[in-house]
């Protein structure tokens, strides 16, 4: 006797499987693009690009959106309180702070996001050379990391900005990128040492593919969230990097960045009677540290899985209501659940 269609899908026949395979909808691009950002669902992730975006838009529109020149002078205004014509008051020179936190942005943004792009791909690299490749190649790259990791940053930067008179936001973020590739590429190293011995890549091996196919086709996909990290990192020490240059007096006055408003407000004694003259560039700055901050927190949340199901768990438990710092966990009661 023959067995029916029904029969034969019960039991999971060949020909079931192919034809549900066959009806399976396949991912589309949106779905696929969806599942990239997955790391940029996360709140404190989504609140980190907000504070990011309105920074971006600040030195998108800095001429519209500054009153004043940043070196446009008012002699009749001189150290002068917030006010509605000064909305953070003036420099010694009459200048608006305002106006120089606004025209500041675009540098600061400028030599983070290209510090952090040239820094991410040496990493990069370097990084993933290191850790797919044996032998001489793997202890060669290796050990030029380590030599990265030691050199002290700050002085090289010093040494070299200095033999400029008035260095290019490019040369900044490149020196700036040269001395702070190094963790990122000890992270990814490790983390391609583990993928390397994966089955997927083993196949890919076995079947002949290029080394350059092997590390961009199928290792790089599953290094994505690594290295956004690895890139919001280096973007954060750029940052401090290029404000702490400013401040100390090696990045010419022509490059005007928050960290010159705090240098001047220092040469010129605003220390600590003119708080309106230093605290807002300072608090610029930890604000784009906090933002940066809560982005690289929401992709480390995406990779570790433990952090991933101990952040879906705890939102779970807000939105029913229970406090999520309980040692004990709240059970329903007979009457409660009937009703």
């Amino acid at each position: 006797m023959t067995t029916s269609y029904n029969s034969r899908a019960r039991a999971g026949s060949p020909e079931t499987a192919l034809l549900h395979g066959a009806l399976r909808p396949k991912k589309t691009f949106r779905s696929q693009l969806s599942a990239s950002f997955a790391m940029f669902r996360n709140p404190k992730s989504l609140t980190g690009l907000i504070i990011l975006g309105i920074f971006v838009l600040i030195a998108i529109f800095e001429d519209v959106i500054a009153p004043f020149g940043p070196l446009e002078k008012d002699y009749t205004a001189l150290r002068q309180a917030p006010s509605w014509d000064h909305l953070l008051g003036t420099t010694h020179m009459g200048e608006d702070v305002f106006s120089q936190i606004i025209y500041g942005t675009r540098g600061v943004l400028i030599v983070g996001f290209l510090s952090g792009i040239i820094g991410t791909a040496i990493a990069v690299i370097i990084g993933v050379v290191a850790g797919y490749t044996r032998g001489w190649r793997s202890e060669s790259l290796s050990a030029l990391t380590n030599v990265f990791l030691v050199v002290p940053g700050l002085p090289l930067i010093i040494i070299v900005a200095s033999q400029f008179e008035n260095p290019p936001l490019v040369l900044i973020a490149a020196v700036l990128a040269v001395t702070g590739w190094a963790w990122g590429a000890r992270v990814l190293r490790a983390q391609t040492m583990s993928l390397r011995n994966r089955d997927f890549i083993q196949a890919a091996r076995a079947n002949g593919e290029p080394l350059h196919r092997i590390i961009l086709v199928e290792m790089l996909p599953n290094l994505m969230a690594i290295i956004a990290s690895s890139f919001v990192g280096t973007v954060t020490a750029a940052v401090l990097g290029l404000t702490t240059l400013a401040f100390i007096g090696v990045i010419p006055i022509t490059n005007l960045n928050w960290g010159t408003v705090l240098f001047w407000a220092q040469q010129n004694g605003a220390f600590p009677n003119y708080w309106w003259w230093y605290v807002p560039a300072g608090l610029c700055i930890a604000i784009l540290g906090v933002a940066l901050s809560l982005i690289n927190f929401g992709i480390d949340e995406y990779v570790n899985p433990r952090l991933r199901s101990a952040g879906e768990r705890a939102r779970e438990m807000k939105k029913r209501g229970l406090n999520v710092n309980d040692a004990v966990t709240a059970v329903r009661t007979t009457a409660e659940s009937s009703s």
